[in-house]
């Protein structure tokens, strides 16, 4: 079994969004924001490949399913479907993929598993091989957003989803697809029911932790549903892992893939071993 970091479309959002209550004069150190006030974020996927004989991958970005007008507007960089291009870096098609695994459903998360945007042509479903997995409570928290969150979902994605017939809620550490394989955490800060993935010694932060600027215990984004309640899941978070020697995987840092948790003598979380891309690392 290898993992591989894959890219998918980039973005640009805004850095007050990104990063809630924290002052611009502290985040505009740790990443640069542009003349509009926008930082480069990542839509980075995990790829399991021969995870026990199947190709299992992580999350699938952003993708390229928003028409023009929306593209521009939620800072979608490339026009063209790029987690596609960096399957096929690897070998892989999306027609290779066994498993998907979705931390959450929010578009930025969900979008790849569309075909790219085309003129007057519905919304498609990639992955034809592939069972899709999502936390139960989540995928009801989808079915019925708050007004808060409700342009975070894709509406047509749940009916995708549910008529392929390859959906699998996940409820508990495992699931029936991947059994002991992938062991799951919940997270309910950012949106209730987020899926964290842990799979050979790494694990997927999703929006728990985006980044390795958001590893800093206060720092929560603007988009998050309860604050408080992630600040406190981050803590348990990174002391699980550091004691596990669990690495974390980053999906929207624009320069570093992976990095493993340290905390100083004050107590303060940090990241070191800072890795831009995983490529077939065991």
């Amino acid at each position: 079994m290898q993992l591989y970091s894959l890219d998918g479309n980039t973005q640009q959002l805004d850095g007050g969004a990104m990063f809630g209550n924290a002052p611009k004069a502290m985040w505009s150190r740790w990443i640069e924001p542009d003349e509009a006030n926008r930082i480069p974020l990542a839509c980075r996927c995990l790829l399991a490949k021969d995870l026990e004989g199947r190709h299992v991958l992580f999350e699938t970005g952003i993708g390229a399913f928003f028409e023009p007008a929306l593209r521009e507007r939620y800072g979608v960089v490339e026009e063209h479907h790029v987690l596609l291009d960096s399957l096929a870096t690897v070998g892989l098609s999306h027609e290779d993929i066994d498993v998907v695994v979705l931390s959450h459903l929010h578009f930025d998360h969900a979008g790849g598993l569309l075909a790219a945007w085309e003129q007057g042509k519905p919304a498609r479903l990639l992955f034809p091989n592939a069972r899709f997995l999502v936390g139960a409570h989540h995928w009801q928290r989808a079915l019925k957003p708050h007004p808060r969150d409700r342009a975070s979902f894709i509406p047509e994605l749940h009916q995708l989803l549910q008529d392929s017939g390859r959906l699998e809620l996940v409820a508990g550490e495992y699931s029936q697809t991947l059994g002991r394989a992938v062991r799951f955490h919940f997270s309910d800060g950012h949106t209730p029911g987020l899926m964290l993935s842990e799979v050979a010694g790494v694990v997927f932060c999703a929006d728990l932790i985006p980044g390795r600027s958001w590893v800093h215990l206060p720092i929560t984004m603007g988009y998050d549903r309860f604050p408080e309640a992630l600040i406190d899941e981050k803590r348990a978070f990174l002391e699980d892992k550091l004691a596990r020697n669990v690495r974390l995987f980053f999906t929207h840092d624009h320069a570093c893939a992976v990095a493993r948790v340290t905390r100083d003598d004050r107590g303060r979380y940090g990241t070191a071993d800072e890795q831009p891309e995983l490529r077939g690392i065991v």
